[in-house]
């Protein structure tokens, strides 16, 4: 070699080595809640736009629309155990010593089988578990309380029954145009149940942001491969990849990219174009090897928004947005990678995703009422979580075992330990999570189902304020709302001795927010001339003169039953002791033939197809307790029902708002 060669190859050293020496500083060292301020300002932290996928697909994936049940679940009244159709009033004073002989109908009511003939007094059906309810029937004995007498065909029923016994009523569990699923909602496989119950082959979800991940340096090898001196296994992809799956992302390994700019740039400016974000790891630091950073300043505006971080670890975390599209550089530490993914990349990953931010695995909170169990057997009982006076209350749902909506509503459950008859109020329970949605709602809501207060939960929804609805009936709410158990009670009480709706039912501390105003009506099929083109009265007459027409009831404590006692006067016709919990589930019985005539409001009958008296219009009205603006989201919620939209909506519902909102 010559000795101008070995000059210049001394020379090429030494620039080499006063390059690898050169320091470059930070932009500007931001502390960390500069960094997120600067970061959400420029990146729109939002859900991206929807898709619609197939059921097996949406597994995973969060509701981008409010589902509405297009159908009632379950769609008719069925047994809920093998036994015997019949009216309870048949069996009353029933024992083993005195049994009640019943006829048997001519028929057996195997799931699937429609029913032809109804039950008479004094005679029963054959009925399997989730068969049809037959006209006239208001219970269902058990198999073991009865003897056959086959020569007779007759049976000797050896317990009185209940009215409603054993008979889970058309939409229980979801009514037709009932929200059932909201937007936001992470999908589990409790979920695809309750779209596959509703009949849905399809539904709209927010669109996975696609993450582009590259790891950065020289030093790196892939996992698998031989591993030169001087190296180091590719670690921070892997762990990036798996935590964008595990927040909802869709990531997408462009593998490792060398220290050299050119590369870089060419593959980040491909990965802008096709991602919705783009992560890398290294190459952020100060030396002269760390060239992301570069790279970032050439790719457009605004270019990098943060680089250095008041962390530890994390200082040389760097934050950019060009063509659109953000992008982070993570430090090549995986301690540090992983700090600051946290931190700073995971809450714009399951924003995107439409995710909430993520929670602890369990809350404790506090039981407001008691909980009864059954020695022996250790209890699991499914709950929501409401925000009470002294930190969370655990609220266990009233839907049974059968319901798909229970485990649905359910932020998690609590255990009942076998040798305890029970948790008394005031005992502290340990909520164990079930999925997403851990963390107590904004705002709890428990009442009288409608479904303009669907519509208004959901505008609230768009203010980010999380909603917990709970369906318990009018006086249920306002007890409820004493107990501390929620915020708004929903309810339409009327109060015949003043004439008055809701206002008489309060207690002091408690303030009536006026809601919107619905016409309840007698519902019957259009083509019944016992009703069709009568006054209300005449029609009701006519009703109860006629043995063979059956009516559809309410349950005790909900507003339309005080209206239908009033209709009734003390009267018992058949079918008063069929006592469903809701409009629709009244609709669908008399739509279906199983009852001639109820009490609905106006919008359920036009669901329904049904005819329609007009008897009165209702106030269905919100109360609370206390100061609105005590609680954010109460006071967003009164808010919306004073401005035009929701109006507008409920309007276009059918419903009246109340003059000048709360």
């Amino acid at each position: 070699m010559s000795p101008d060669s070995n000059s210049e190859t001394e020379t090429a050293f030494a620039e080499r080595l006063a390059a690898a020496s050169r320091q470059e500083q930070f932009l500007t060292v931001m502390s960390r809640a500069e960094a997120l301020a600067a970061f959400r300002a420029a990146v729109p932290h939002s859900a991206l736009a929807p898709e619609t996928v197939s059921l097996p697909d949406a597994l995973g994936r969060v509701l981008a629309r409010d589902v509405a049940s297009p159908r009632d679940v379950p769609p008719f009244d069925r047994a809920l155990v093998d036994g015997f159709a019949l009216r309870a009033a048949d069996t009353e004073g029933a024992s083993p010593a005195s049994p009640r002989r019943l006829t048997l109908n001519r028929e057996i009511l195997a799931c699937g089988v429609a029913p032809t003939l109804a039950v008479r007094p004094g005679t029963a059906t054959p009925i399997a578990t989730g068969g049809v309810i037959p006209r006239g029937a208001d219970a269902v004995v058990m198999v073991e309380q009865t003897e056959l007498d086959a020569d007779a065909l007759a049976i000797d029923v050896a317990a009185a029954a209940r009215p409603g016994q054993f008979v889970g009523y058309a939409g229980a569990d979801m009514a037709a145009g009932e929200t059932v699923l909201r937007r936001g909602l992470r999908i589990t496989a409790r979920e695809i149940g309750m779209l596959a119950a509703c009949g849905l082959a399809a539904v709209a979800v927010v669109r996975r942001p696609r993450v582009a991940i590259l790891s950065t340096g020289d030093e790196l090898v892939a996992p698998g491969a031989p591993l030169p001196p001087g190296s180091i296994y590719d670690s921070n992809g892997a762990i990036v990849a798996a935590a964008v799956a595990e927040n909802g992302g869709e990531p997408v390994r462009l593998g490792i990219v060398r220290d050299d700019a050119p590369i870089l740039e060419a593959i980040l400016g491909d990965a802008l174009r096709a991602h919705d974000l783009v992560v890398l790891s290294g190459g952020t630091s100060k030396g002269a090897g760390d060239v992301s950073h570069r790279v970032l300043s050439g790719l457009g505006a605004p270019g990098i928004l943060v680089h250095g971080v008041a962390l530890k670890p994390g200082k040389p975390l760097c934050l950019a947005l060009a063509q659109g599209t953000p992008i982070v550089v993570l430090p090549g530490f995986p301690t540090s990678a992983m700090f600051t993914f946290h931190d700073f990349v995971v809450p714009l990953i399951r924003a995107q995703a439409g995710l909430p931010p993520r929670e602890e695995e369990t809350v404790a909170a506090r039981l407001t009422q008691r909980v009864a169990s059954e020695l022996g057997r250790t209890e699991f009982v499914m709950t929501s979580l409401a925000r009470g006076p002294e930190g969370p209350i655990a609220l266990p749902l009233p839907k049974g075992s059968g319901s798909v909506t229970a485990f649905s509503q359910a932020d998690g459950f609590f255990a009942v330990p076998s040798e305890r008859p029970g948790l008394e109020p005031g005992e502290g329970v340990s909520v164990v999570r079930l999925g997403a949605g851990i963390e107590a709602p904004d705002l709890t809501i428990v009442g009288s189902h409608c479904v303009g207060l669907d519509r208004v939960v959901g505008l609230l929804a768009d203010r980010g304020f999380r909603a917990r609805t709970i369906w318990v009936g009018s006086a249920g709410g306002l007890a409820a709302l004493r107990r501390g158990e929620c915020d708004l009670a929903a309810m339409h009480l009327f109060d015949p001795e003043s004439g008055r709706y809701n206002a008489p039912f309060l207690e002091p501390g408690m303030i009536l927010v006026p809601g919107w105003r619905r016409l309840q009506g007698i519902v019957f099929r259009r083509d019944d001339p016992r009703f069709a083109g009568r006054a209300p009265a005449d029609a009701v007459a006519a009703a109860l003169a006629d043995p063979d027409a059956v009516m559809v009831n309410r349950n005790a404590g909900s507003g339309t039953r005080l209206l239908l006692d009033g209709l009734l006067k003390g009267a018992r016709p058949a079918g008063f002791w069929n006592q469903p919990r809701s409009h629709n589930a009244v609709a669908a019985a008399v739509a279906q033939g199983r009852a001639d005539w109820g009490v609905a409001i106006s919008s359920v009958a036009e669901t329904y197809a049904l005819g329609f008296l007009p008897l009165t219009e209702e106030n269905y009205d919100l109360v609370h307790r206390g100061r609105a603006e005590d609680v954010p989201a109460l006071a967003a919620f009164l808010a919306i029902l004073r401005e035009g939209e929701a109006r507008q909506a409920l309007r276009g519902l059918g419903f009246a708002p109340a003059d000048g909102g709360p």
